[in-house]
Protein backbone atom coordinates (compact mmCIF):
# COMPACT_ATOMS: atom_id res chain seq x y z
CA UNK A 1 0.00 0.00 0.00
CA UNK A 2 1.15 3.46 -1.03
CA UNK A 3 1.87 5.89 1.19
CA UNK A 4 0.67 9.73 -0.09
CA UNK A 5 0.27 13.24 1.26
CA UNK A 6 -3.31 15.06 1.15
CA UNK A 7 -4.63 18.05 1.80
CA UNK A 8 -8.69 18.56 3.38
CA UNK A 9 -10.35 21.57 4.11
CA UNK A 10 -12.39 20.81 7.12
CA UNK A 11 -15.18 23.19 8.74
CA UNK A 12 -15.83 23.08 12.94
CA UNK A 13 -17.07 25.09 15.18
CA UNK A 14 -16.02 25.19 18.69
CA UNK A 15 -15.66 27.31 21.73
CA UNK A 16 -12.81 29.64 22.20
CA UNK A 17 -12.72 31.27 25.79
CA UNK A 18 -10.28 34.40 24.93
CA UNK A 19 -9.06 36.50 27.52
CA UNK A 20 -11.83 39.23 27.41
CA UNK A 21 -14.89 35.92 28.32
CA UNK A 22 -12.68 34.25 30.73
CA UNK A 23 -12.51 37.88 32.61
CA UNK A 24 -16.48 38.55 32.25
CA UNK A 25 -17.16 34.72 33.83
CA UNK A 26 -14.60 35.38 36.73
CA UNK A 27 -16.47 39.33 37.78
CA UNK A 28 -19.69 37.11 37.56
CA UNK A 29 -19.01 35.03 40.35
CA UNK A 30 -16.87 37.81 42.43
CA UNK A 31 -18.92 39.32 45.66
CA UNK A 32 -18.73 42.61 46.16
CA UNK A 33 -15.69 42.17 48.65
CA UNK A 34 -13.75 40.78 46.08
CA UNK A 35 -14.62 42.97 43.67
CA UNK A 36 -13.72 45.88 45.20
CA UNK A 37 -10.41 43.93 45.82
CA UNK A 38 -9.66 43.15 42.02
CA UNK A 39 -10.90 46.27 40.70
CA UNK A 40 -8.49 48.07 43.32
CA UNK A 41 -5.61 45.87 41.73
CA UNK A 42 -6.55 47.13 38.23
CA UNK A 43 -6.37 50.41 38.88
CA UNK A 44 -2.34 49.74 40.29
CA UNK A 45 -2.04 47.82 37.11
CA UNK A 46 -3.82 50.01 34.16
CA UNK A 47 -2.09 53.39 33.96
CA UNK A 48 -5.00 53.63 31.96
CA UNK A 49 -7.55 53.83 34.71
CA UNK A 50 -7.91 56.58 37.24
CA UNK A 51 -10.80 56.41 39.70
CA UNK A 52 -13.05 59.44 40.37
CA UNK A 53 -13.48 61.26 43.43
CA UNK A 54 -16.09 63.74 43.52
CA UNK A 55 -15.64 66.64 45.46
CA UNK A 56 -18.05 68.88 47.00
CA UNK A 57 -18.41 71.29 44.33
CA UNK A 58 -18.05 68.55 41.33
CA UNK A 59 -20.91 67.47 43.37
CA UNK A 60 -22.91 70.47 42.23
CA UNK A 61 -22.21 70.48 38.56
CA UNK A 62 -24.65 70.15 36.33
CA UNK A 63 -25.12 67.47 33.12
CA UNK A 64 -23.43 70.32 31.01
CA UNK A 65 -20.00 70.36 33.15
CA UNK A 66 -19.76 67.04 32.74
CA UNK A 67 -20.07 67.00 28.79
CA UNK A 68 -18.04 69.81 28.18
CA UNK A 69 -15.27 67.92 30.39
CA UNK A 70 -16.03 65.30 27.69
CA UNK A 71 -17.01 63.10 30.74
CA UNK A 72 -20.32 60.94 30.93
CA UNK A 73 -22.78 61.56 33.23
CA UNK A 74 -23.86 58.58 35.82
CA UNK A 75 -27.25 57.83 34.21
CA UNK A 76 -28.53 55.17 37.31
CA UNK A 77 -26.65 53.07 40.62
CA UNK A 78 -26.35 50.61 38.04
CA UNK A 79 -24.08 52.46 35.64
CA UNK A 80 -22.02 54.10 38.12
CA UNK A 81 -19.24 52.20 37.43
CA UNK A 82 -18.99 53.15 33.77
CA UNK A 83 -19.93 56.72 34.01
CA UNK A 84 -16.39 58.79 33.30
CA UNK A 85 -16.05 57.25 30.16
CA UNK A 86 -15.71 59.50 27.03
CA UNK A 87 -17.98 59.06 24.19
CA UNK A 88 -14.71 58.46 21.78
CA UNK A 89 -14.30 55.87 24.42
CA UNK A 90 -17.53 53.99 24.48
CA UNK A 91 -20.92 54.41 23.85
CA UNK A 92 -23.42 55.08 26.58
CA UNK A 93 -25.88 53.09 27.68
CA UNK A 94 -28.97 54.43 29.77
CA UNK A 95 -31.85 53.43 31.48
CA UNK A 96 -34.92 54.48 33.78
CA UNK A 97 -34.10 54.06 37.25
CA UNK A 98 -36.95 53.54 39.42
CA UNK A 99 -38.51 56.51 42.46
CA UNK A 100 -36.78 54.37 44.80
CA UNK A 101 -33.16 54.01 43.69
CA UNK A 102 -33.39 58.17 42.75
CA UNK A 103 -34.30 58.81 46.62
CA UNK A 104 -31.25 56.49 47.72
CA UNK A 105 -29.11 58.28 45.64
CA UNK A 106 -29.81 61.39 47.17
CA UNK A 107 -29.54 59.83 50.42
CA UNK A 108 -26.29 58.70 49.70
CA UNK A 109 -25.10 61.91 48.43
CA UNK A 110 -26.67 64.21 50.77
CA UNK A 111 -24.33 62.08 53.23
CA UNK A 112 -21.25 62.03 51.44
CA UNK A 113 -21.50 65.85 51.13
CA UNK A 114 -21.98 66.19 54.63
CA UNK A 115 -18.93 67.49 56.59
CA UNK A 116 -17.47 64.87 59.11
CA UNK A 117 -19.14 65.93 62.82
CA UNK A 118 -15.44 65.65 64.71
CA UNK A 119 -15.30 66.54 68.54
CA UNK A 120 -12.69 69.47 69.11
CA UNK A 121 -12.01 68.38 72.00
CA UNK A 122 -10.76 64.72 70.81
CA UNK A 123 -8.53 66.85 67.44
CA UNK A 124 -10.71 65.68 64.97
CA UNK A 125 -11.13 62.36 63.07
CA UNK A 126 -7.66 63.03 61.29
CA UNK A 127 -5.37 62.56 64.71
CA UNK A 128 -7.17 59.16 65.88
CA UNK A 129 -5.21 55.80 64.74
CA UNK A 130 -6.44 53.94 61.92
CA UNK A 131 -9.00 50.99 62.08
CA UNK A 132 -5.36 48.66 61.18
CA UNK A 133 -4.20 50.02 64.17
CA UNK A 134 -6.67 48.82 66.27
CA UNK A 135 -7.31 45.70 65.07
CA UNK A 136 -5.41 42.17 67.55
CA UNK A 137 -5.37 39.07 66.26
CA UNK A 138 -6.48 36.01 68.69
CA UNK A 139 -3.87 33.74 70.38
CA UNK A 140 -4.22 30.58 69.56
CA UNK A 141 -4.27 27.67 72.00
CA UNK A 142 -0.32 27.04 71.66
CA UNK A 143 0.47 30.97 72.26
CA UNK A 144 -1.31 31.13 75.27
CA UNK A 145 0.16 27.55 77.25
CA UNK A 146 3.64 28.70 76.14
CA UNK A 147 3.01 32.43 77.49
CA UNK A 148 1.94 30.58 80.48
CA UNK A 149 4.92 28.28 80.60
CA UNK A 150 7.28 30.95 80.30
CA UNK A 151 5.64 32.25 83.80
CA UNK A 152 6.33 28.83 85.31
CA UNK A 153 8.99 27.80 87.12
CA UNK A 154 10.44 24.51 85.90
CA UNK A 155 13.72 22.13 85.69
CA UNK A 156 14.82 22.44 81.95
CA UNK A 157 14.55 19.44 81.43
CA UNK A 158 10.12 19.10 82.64
CA UNK A 159 10.34 22.63 80.36
CA UNK A 160 11.72 21.16 77.34
CA UNK A 161 9.06 17.98 77.64
CA UNK A 162 6.48 20.67 78.15
CA UNK A 163 7.04 22.31 74.91
CA UNK A 164 7.19 18.87 73.38
CA UNK A 165 3.76 18.08 74.54
CA UNK A 166 2.02 21.51 73.87
CA UNK A 167 3.47 21.04 70.49
CA UNK A 168 1.36 17.64 69.73
CA UNK A 169 -2.15 19.12 71.28
CA UNK A 170 -5.03 19.28 68.49
CA UNK A 171 -7.03 22.18 68.11
CA UNK A 172 -9.64 20.67 70.93
CA UNK A 173 -6.88 20.92 73.32
CA UNK A 174 -6.12 16.77 73.35
CA UNK A 175 -3.21 15.07 73.60
CA UNK A 176 -1.94 13.25 70.32
CA UNK A 177 0.97 11.73 70.90
CA UNK A 178 1.83 8.84 74.26
CA UNK A 179 4.81 8.99 76.72
CA UNK A 180 7.04 7.53 74.65
CA UNK A 181 6.85 9.15 71.93
CA UNK A 182 7.27 12.15 73.62
CA UNK A 183 10.13 10.90 75.57
CA UNK A 184 11.36 9.21 72.19
CA UNK A 185 11.03 13.00 70.38
CA UNK A 186 12.41 15.56 73.48
CA UNK A 187 15.21 12.64 74.28
CA UNK A 188 13.66 13.33 78.33
CA UNK A 189 12.87 10.14 80.01
CA UNK A 190 9.06 8.57 80.38
CA UNK A 191 9.24 10.33 84.17
CA UNK A 192 10.34 13.21 83.01
CA UNK A 193 7.91 13.49 80.63
CA UNK A 194 5.04 12.41 83.00
CA UNK A 195 6.03 15.07 85.14
CA UNK A 196 5.82 18.04 82.61
CA UNK A 197 2.11 16.81 81.41
CA UNK A 198 1.00 17.12 85.00
CA UNK A 199 1.93 20.46 84.62
CA UNK A 200 0.73 20.98 81.56
CA UNK A 201 -2.77 19.89 82.83
CA UNK A 202 -2.95 22.15 85.71
CA UNK A 203 -2.57 25.70 83.09
CA UNK A 204 -5.51 27.43 81.77
CA UNK A 205 -7.73 26.33 79.60
CA UNK A 206 -8.48 23.36 82.49
CA UNK A 207 -8.03 19.95 81.23
CA UNK A 208 -5.59 20.95 78.54
CA UNK A 209 -3.07 17.84 77.50
CA UNK A 210 -5.60 15.15 78.00
CA UNK A 211 -5.34 11.88 76.38
CA UNK A 212 -9.03 11.47 75.93
CA UNK A 213 -12.38 12.54 76.99
CA UNK A 214 -12.33 11.08 80.61
CA UNK A 215 -9.24 12.25 81.75
CA UNK A 216 -10.33 15.55 80.40
CA UNK A 217 -12.98 15.43 82.54
CA UNK A 218 -11.31 14.08 85.56
CA UNK A 219 -8.81 16.66 85.30
CA UNK A 220 -11.52 19.38 85.78
CA UNK A 221 -13.18 17.38 88.39
CA UNK A 222 -10.00 17.47 90.35
CA UNK A 223 -9.32 21.02 89.40
CA UNK A 224 -12.85 22.56 90.36
CA UNK A 225 -13.02 20.56 93.57
CA UNK A 226 -15.99 18.27 93.06
CA UNK A 227 -16.52 15.71 95.63
CA UNK A 228 -19.56 14.34 94.35
CA UNK A 229 -18.39 10.07 94.43
CA UNK A 230 -20.98 9.24 91.67
CA UNK A 231 -19.91 11.85 89.49
CA UNK A 232 -16.23 10.26 89.62
CA UNK A 233 -17.98 6.33 89.57
CA UNK A 234 -19.93 7.50 86.28
CA UNK A 235 -16.53 9.12 85.19
CA UNK A 236 -14.50 5.38 85.80
CA UNK A 237 -16.76 3.45 84.83
CA UNK A 238 -19.67 4.29 82.69
CA UNK A 239 -18.51 7.67 80.08
CA UNK A 240 -19.57 5.94 77.13
CA UNK A 241 -23.38 4.94 78.57
CA UNK A 242 -23.68 8.33 80.18
CA UNK A 243 -22.30 9.88 76.43
CA UNK A 244 -25.77 8.30 75.22
CA UNK A 245 -27.47 9.81 77.86
CA UNK A 246 -28.99 6.31 79.18
CA UNK A 247 -29.38 6.92 82.29
CA UNK A 248 -31.39 4.30 83.48
CA UNK A 249 -28.72 1.91 81.78
CA UNK A 250 -26.04 3.90 84.46
CA UNK A 251 -28.23 3.66 86.92
CA UNK A 252 -28.48 -0.18 86.65
CA UNK A 253 -24.87 -1.06 86.20
CA UNK A 254 -23.77 1.33 89.53
CA UNK A 255 -26.78 0.29 91.26
CA UNK A 256 -28.31 3.98 92.22
CA UNK A 257 -31.19 5.77 91.50
CA UNK A 258 -32.05 7.33 88.34
CA UNK A 259 -32.65 10.91 89.91
CA UNK A 260 -29.27 10.59 91.29
CA UNK A 261 -27.82 10.15 88.04
CA UNK A 262 -29.80 12.65 86.75
CA UNK A 263 -28.34 14.78 89.15
CA UNK A 264 -24.36 13.65 88.68
CA UNK A 265 -25.29 14.33 84.65
CA UNK A 266 -26.13 18.48 84.99
CA UNK A 267 -22.92 18.61 87.16
CA UNK A 268 -20.63 16.65 84.21
CA UNK A 269 -22.87 18.40 81.43
CA UNK A 270 -21.09 21.86 82.92
CA UNK A 271 -17.64 20.69 82.37
CA UNK A 272 -16.35 21.69 79.08
CA UNK A 273 -15.47 18.52 77.00
CA UNK A 274 -13.04 20.58 74.60
CA UNK A 275 -11.13 23.15 76.56
CA UNK A 276 -9.56 24.57 73.57
CA UNK A 277 -12.54 25.14 72.05
CA UNK A 278 -12.10 28.85 72.87
CA UNK A 279 -9.06 29.43 71.10
CA UNK A 280 -10.02 27.36 67.31
CA UNK A 281 -12.20 27.84 64.76
CA UNK A 282 -12.02 30.66 62.70
CA UNK A 283 -12.09 34.69 63.01
CA UNK A 284 -16.06 35.45 62.68
CA UNK A 285 -16.80 36.44 59.06
CA UNK A 286 -19.47 39.61 58.79
CA UNK A 287 -21.71 39.29 56.36
CA UNK A 288 -22.06 42.37 53.78
CA UNK A 289 -25.32 42.02 51.63
CA UNK A 290 -24.51 42.47 47.70
CA UNK A 291 -28.29 43.55 47.30
CA UNK A 292 -31.00 45.02 49.22
CA UNK A 293 -34.80 44.80 48.69
CA UNK A 294 -36.77 47.15 50.30
CA UNK A 295 -40.45 47.42 50.16
CA UNK A 296 -41.94 50.19 49.00
CA UNK A 297 -45.97 49.80 49.56
CA UNK A 298 -46.92 47.36 47.39
CA UNK A 299 -44.04 47.00 45.38
CA UNK A 300 -40.11 45.47 45.82
CA UNK A 301 -37.47 47.56 44.72
CA UNK A 302 -33.64 46.13 44.37
CA UNK A 303 -30.86 48.61 45.18
CA UNK A 304 -27.40 46.84 44.58
CA UNK A 305 -24.45 47.92 47.20
CA UNK A 306 -21.75 49.75 45.25
CA UNK A 307 -20.61 51.04 48.61
CA UNK A 308 -16.93 51.40 48.52
CA UNK A 309 -16.17 50.33 44.92
CA UNK A 310 -14.24 52.93 42.92
CA UNK A 311 -16.28 55.15 40.28
CA UNK A 312 -14.41 54.50 37.14
CA UNK A 313 -12.76 56.69 34.15
CA UNK A 314 -10.25 56.81 31.35
CA UNK A 315 -7.22 59.00 32.12
CA UNK A 316 -7.75 62.24 30.09
CA UNK A 317 -3.59 62.24 29.39
CA UNK A 318 -3.97 58.96 27.72
CA UNK A 319 -6.69 59.86 25.59
CA UNK A 320 -5.06 62.64 24.90
CA UNK A 321 -2.34 61.11 23.41
CA UNK A 322 -4.67 59.03 21.34
CA UNK A 323 -6.18 62.00 19.52
CA UNK A 324 -2.33 63.75 18.21
CA UNK A 325 -2.49 62.55 15.57
CA UNK A 326 1.29 61.36 14.08
CA UNK A 327 2.72 63.55 17.41
CA UNK A 328 2.66 60.51 19.29
CA UNK A 329 4.74 57.28 18.36
CA UNK A 330 3.56 53.92 17.13
CA UNK A 331 4.66 52.25 19.89
CA UNK A 332 3.30 54.45 22.31
CA UNK A 333 -0.51 54.75 21.12
CA UNK A 334 -0.48 50.92 20.11
CA UNK A 335 0.47 50.75 24.33
CA UNK A 336 -2.00 52.80 24.99
CA UNK A 337 -4.49 51.66 22.83
CA UNK A 338 -4.09 47.96 24.42
CA UNK A 339 -4.78 49.44 27.68
CA UNK A 340 -7.70 51.46 27.06
CA UNK A 341 -9.25 48.33 25.34
CA UNK A 342 -8.58 46.58 28.41
CA UNK A 343 -10.02 49.38 30.70
CA UNK A 344 -13.25 49.45 29.07
CA UNK A 345 -13.78 46.27 28.91
CA UNK A 346 -13.22 45.64 32.48
CA UNK A 347 -15.67 48.68 32.83
CA UNK A 348 -18.34 47.12 30.44
CA UNK A 349 -18.15 43.49 32.04
CA UNK A 350 -18.97 44.98 35.71
CA UNK A 351 -21.22 47.08 34.18
CA UNK A 352 -22.80 43.81 33.10
CA UNK A 353 -22.21 42.09 36.10
CA UNK A 354 -24.32 44.69 37.57
CA UNK A 355 -27.07 44.35 35.32
CA UNK A 356 -27.28 40.00 35.61
CA UNK A 357 -27.31 40.19 39.11
CA UNK A 358 -30.01 42.81 39.31
CA UNK A 359 -32.15 40.72 36.43
CA UNK A 360 -31.64 37.47 38.51
CA UNK A 361 -32.95 39.06 41.72
CA UNK A 362 -36.00 40.29 39.99
CA UNK A 363 -36.68 36.94 38.56
CA UNK A 364 -35.90 35.57 42.22
CA UNK A 365 -39.26 37.89 43.53
CA UNK A 366 -41.07 37.03 40.93
CA UNK A 367 -40.94 33.36 41.79
CA UNK A 368 -40.24 33.88 45.61
CA UNK A 369 -42.94 36.91 46.11
CA UNK A 370 -44.28 35.29 49.07
CA UNK A 371 -41.63 34.41 50.74
CA UNK A 372 -40.18 37.98 51.13
CA UNK A 373 -43.89 39.24 52.21
CA UNK A 374 -44.81 36.39 54.65
CA UNK A 375 -41.50 34.40 55.47
CA UNK A 376 -40.04 31.12 55.17
CA UNK A 377 -42.64 28.57 55.50
CA UNK A 378 -44.21 29.92 51.90
CA UNK A 379 -40.85 29.38 49.83
CA UNK A 380 -41.67 27.78 46.95
CA UNK A 381 -39.20 24.85 44.87
CA UNK A 382 -37.22 26.90 42.37
CA UNK A 383 -34.67 25.47 40.09
CA UNK A 384 -31.77 27.29 38.70
CA UNK A 385 -33.20 26.25 35.28
CA UNK A 386 -36.42 28.44 35.79
CA UNK A 387 -34.86 31.40 36.46
CA UNK A 388 -32.26 30.77 33.37
CA UNK A 389 -35.09 30.69 31.63
CA UNK A 390 -37.05 33.45 32.71
CA UNK A 391 -34.08 35.99 32.30
CA UNK A 392 -32.99 33.95 28.88
CA UNK A 393 -29.64 33.55 30.04
CA UNK A 394 -27.84 29.69 30.76
CA UNK A 395 -28.24 27.73 34.12
CA UNK A 396 -24.18 28.60 34.88
CA UNK A 397 -24.52 32.05 34.11
CA UNK A 398 -27.09 31.98 37.10
CA UNK A 399 -24.81 29.66 39.04
CA UNK A 400 -22.02 32.01 39.15
CA UNK A 401 -23.89 34.86 40.30
CA UNK A 402 -25.87 33.35 42.87
CA UNK A 403 -22.51 31.93 44.22
CA UNK A 404 -21.14 33.57 47.66
CA UNK A 405 -23.28 36.79 47.01
CA UNK A 406 -26.09 37.82 49.83
CA UNK A 407 -28.98 39.82 49.91
CA UNK A 408 -30.59 41.52 52.75
CA UNK A 409 -34.44 41.19 52.61
CA UNK A 410 -37.44 42.27 54.62
CA UNK A 411 -37.55 38.70 55.89
CA UNK A 412 -33.26 38.79 56.89
CA UNK A 413 -30.01 37.96 55.08
CA UNK A 414 -29.99 35.06 53.43
CA UNK A 415 -27.42 33.62 50.70
CA UNK A 416 -28.95 34.34 47.16
CA UNK A 417 -28.33 30.11 47.35
CA UNK A 418 -31.24 30.27 50.02
CA UNK A 419 -33.93 30.23 47.63
CA UNK A 420 -33.22 27.61 44.80
CA UNK A 421 -34.55 24.24 46.98
CA UNK A 422 -35.58 20.93 46.12
CA UNK A 423 -39.78 20.23 46.00
CA UNK A 424 -41.50 17.67 48.51
CA UNK A 425 -44.89 16.65 46.93
CA UNK A 426 -47.88 16.88 48.97
CA UNK A 427 -50.56 14.40 49.02
CA UNK A 428 -52.84 16.97 47.70
CA UNK A 429 -52.19 20.64 46.09
CA UNK A 430 -48.59 22.04 44.52
CA UNK A 431 -45.49 20.98 46.50
CA UNK A 432 -43.49 22.63 48.75
CA UNK A 433 -39.95 24.45 49.32
CA UNK A 434 -37.17 21.84 51.34
CA UNK A 435 -36.25 24.75 53.09
CA UNK A 436 -39.86 25.48 54.61
CA UNK A 437 -40.23 21.38 55.43
CA UNK A 438 -36.84 22.13 57.60
CA UNK A 439 -38.67 25.15 59.14
CA UNK A 440 -41.68 22.89 60.41
CA UNK A 441 -39.07 20.35 61.75
CA UNK A 442 -37.33 23.04 63.59
CA UNK A 443 -40.44 24.18 65.24
CA UNK A 444 -41.85 21.12 65.99
CA UNK A 445 -38.85 19.91 68.18
CA UNK A 446 -38.51 23.44 69.48
CA UNK A 447 -41.64 22.79 70.80
CA UNK A 448 -41.66 19.03 72.20
CA UNK A 449 -41.55 18.03 75.42
CA UNK A 450 -38.01 17.66 76.60
CA UNK A 451 -39.20 14.28 78.54
CA UNK A 452 -41.02 12.09 75.10
CA UNK A 453 -39.18 14.28 72.34
CA UNK A 454 -40.78 12.71 68.89
CA UNK A 455 -38.77 10.64 66.78
CA UNK A 456 -38.09 10.72 63.15
CA UNK A 457 -40.28 8.34 62.46
CA UNK A 458 -43.30 10.54 64.54
CA UNK A 459 -42.29 13.99 62.90
CA UNK A 460 -42.73 12.24 59.53
CA UNK A 461 -46.13 10.98 60.60
CA UNK A 462 -47.13 14.37 62.11
CA UNK A 463 -46.08 16.48 58.66
CA UNK A 464 -48.02 13.80 56.84
CA UNK A 465 -51.30 14.51 58.82
CA UNK A 466 -50.33 18.38 57.57
CA UNK A 467 -50.51 17.00 53.22
CA UNK A 468 -46.74 16.41 53.18
CA UNK A 469 -45.54 13.47 51.80
CA UNK A 470 -42.42 12.47 53.42
CA UNK A 471 -40.09 9.65 54.13
CA UNK A 472 -38.49 9.15 57.68
CA UNK A 473 -35.20 8.84 56.55
CA UNK A 474 -35.48 12.28 54.74
CA UNK A 475 -36.67 14.16 57.96
CA UNK A 476 -33.44 12.52 59.63
CA UNK A 477 -31.17 13.78 56.85
CA UNK A 478 -32.85 17.34 57.28
CA UNK A 479 -32.87 17.22 60.85
CA UNK A 480 -28.83 16.27 60.96
CA UNK A 481 -28.52 19.14 58.39
CA UNK A 482 -30.02 21.74 61.31
CA UNK A 483 -27.65 20.38 63.39
CA UNK A 484 -30.19 18.56 65.63
CA UNK A 485 -29.74 15.61 67.97
CA UNK A 486 -31.61 12.25 68.17
CA UNK A 487 -34.54 12.04 69.97
CA UNK A 488 -32.38 9.69 72.00
CA UNK A 489 -30.01 12.41 72.77
CA UNK A 490 -32.48 14.79 73.43
CA UNK A 491 -34.63 13.09 75.98
CA UNK A 492 -34.54 14.79 79.74
CA UNK A 493 -35.26 12.67 82.91
CA UNK A 494 -36.20 14.41 85.81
Amino acid sequence: MALELKQQLRLTQQLVMTPQLQQAIKLLQLNRLELVGLVQQELEENPVLEEFVESDEEGEASGEDYEAAGEVQPASSEERLVDEVSAADAQKTTEDITDAEKIADWEWQDYLNSPPQTSQASGGMEERPSIDATLTRRATLTEHLEWQLQLTELPIEEEVAARFIIGNLDERGYLQATISELARQSGMSETTVELALARVQALDPVGVGARDLRECLLVQVRTLRIEDPLVLRILDECIDTLIKRDFRGVARVLNVAVSEVVVAAEIIGRLEPRPGRAFGGDEPVYIIPDIYVHKVNDEFHIVLNDDGMPRLRINGLYRDVLSRGNSASKDTKAYVQEKVRSALWLIKSIHQRQRTIYRVMESIIKYQREFFERGINHLKPLNLRDVADDIEMHESTVSRVTTAKYVNTPQGIFELKFFFNSRINRFVGEAVASESVKERIRKLITAEDARRPLSDQRIAEMLKVANIDIARRTVTKYRESLNILSSTKRREVG
